[in-house]
């Protein structure tokens, strides 16, 4: 059994070249954000949850981007409702957000 649950990873990488990236859609605000909520949030998520910061994850035409594991499961996202919502089915239901997935 795998110590957490889920394993949240977002995409805040800033490329130098300025071309279109995570970060230039405040991916880390973003981040910051889950981890505080799911902190917050704790009680009414029945499993552990890791929220990390990532690299490049080499999507970004698609981004912002996260990726949940363990199902691989890819979202964007536009504001903090979308993320809410991402916190609301997928880590409290174990639902998949077919809205925002990638």
């Amino acid at each position: 059994m795998a110590y957490y649950r889920y394993h949240i990873f977002f995409c805040t990488n800033l490329r130098a070249d300025g071309s279109q990236c995570c970060q230039q859609c405040g991916a880390q605000e973003a981040r910051d954000y889950v981890k505080q909520r799911v902190k917050e949030l704790g009680p009414l998520i029945p499993d552990k949850v890791r929220v990390n910061t990532a690299g490049c994850l080499d999507r970004c035409a698609e981004g912002p981007v996260i990726v949940i594991y363990p199902e691989a499961t890819w979202y964007t996202y536009v504001d903090r409702a979308d993320l809410d919502e991402i916190i609301a089915e997928h880590l409290i239901n174990g639902r998949v957000v077919e809205r925002l997935q990638i």
